[in-house]
């Protein structure tokens, strides 16, 4: 997700800047900060890589990737690199074409996030920084070299991609409400969602044996307040890897349905 507060989108093509936001949902709702202790162990490990299909009705938009990338030589080895990225089908490009990469770094024990960088082209190009000072507790947005004022932060805040390894700690179970702060560098919010049911279903990756969760929209404008009745259904994997696999939604400009097709590095896919 690009904001918290998504810009209406006037465009009624297909876009994947739109699952962008969808994914970040997920991020932003899937940790409980009730028991949050620090991690012990890790769901995940460099090198795992999760590959979405995205369809807008019976078309296919697009792609997004999501990596844990390992570090590279000469940076700082007690800090974590996590990437998403995306893009739009050959087929959209013609009406929107859309390239958006998401980098985003915590420390080392995954307590909170360090540095959260967005890059996107195509139709719409921007670039987005955030800085943390946690000496300070703020956060400092800019886009393309022009700051904001800091917000402040809550003690353990995540940007919203890296909210979504966090989240990979904790077990779920049906009603549990999950509840995180998550910031954008305009403001730090706590949302919450709802564990609803365990369900098994099939995708193209496979069978899951999967949690689903439903996000509480309320908080959220743009795309979901002009869409009457907007739900967001995300289905997470009941293992300890706690794999978003499918994630469908209902929002102004139709509905989106983002698919994993495959993965390496995440075990076996039964």
């Amino acid at each position: 997700m690009t904001r918290f507060s998504p810009s209406p989108i006037t465009s009624r093509q297909p876009r994947v800047g739109v699952f962008i936001v969808l994914i970040a949902l997920v991020m932003v709702f899937s940790l409980s900060r009730e028991v949050h202790a620090g991690p012990t162990r890790l769901p995940f490990a460099p090198g795992e890589k999760l590959i979405f299909q995205v369809r807008w009705a019976f078309i296919i938009a697009g792609e997004a990737v999501l990596e844990v990338v390992p570090i590279k030589p000469g940076h700082n080895k007690d800090s974590r690199h996590f990437a998403m990225t995306a893009k739009t089908s050959s087929f959209v490009d013609i009406f929107y074409k859309v390239r958006e990469r998401i980098d985003a770094y915590t420390d080392g024990e995954m307590t909170h996030s360090i540095l959260y960088k967005e890059e996107k082209s195509g139709r719409k190009s921007k670039k987005v920084v955030i800085r943390f000072d946690w000496d300070k507790m703020e956060a400092q947005y800019s886009r393309s070299g022009e700051t904001r004022k800091p917000v402040a932060l809550q003690p353990g805040s995540f940007d919203p991609l890296s909210v979504f390894y966090a989240f990979r700690f904790f077990d779920l179970e049906t009603g549990k409400i999950l509840r995180a702060w998550v910031t954008d560098g305009k403001k730090c919010v706590q949302g919450e969602a709802i564990v609803r049911k365990r369900e098994k279903i099939k995708i193209p990756a496979g069978t899951f044996d999967t949690y689903l969760v439903e996000p509480d929209l309320d908080v959220f404008g743009g795309v979901f307040d002009k869409s009457k009745g907007a739900k967001l259904k995300i289905w997470v994997t009941a293992d300890t890897r706690r794999l978003p696999v499918k994630i469908a939604s209902k929002v102004v400009i139709g509905s989106f349905v983002a698919e994993l097709v495959s993965g390496s590095k995440i075990g076996k896919i039964e």
